[in-house]
């Protein structure tokens, strides 16, 4: 049997951190940005992490 490939999505979208975490981008940064503050925008350009009950689904799907 060929060996599993990793879901192309959500390789674009997750990345492994070193210790085995998943790191993601946050939401709601693509449009009708002049109602958001300067602040949440600021705060929604950095990365976030995956909780463990999603990292445990998304996990077997991530290249290894």
């Amino acid at each position: 049997m060929a060996k599993m490939k990793s879901h192309r999505g959500a390789s674009k979208r997750f990345k492994k951190t070193k210790t085995g975490k998943i790191k993601r981008m946050k939401a709601f940064t693509s449009h009708i940005l002049t109602k958001k503050s300067p602040k949440r925008k600021r705060n929604l350009r950095k990365a976030g992490l995956v909780f463990k009950g999603e990292a445990r689904r998304l996990a077997d799907r991530l290249s290894k």
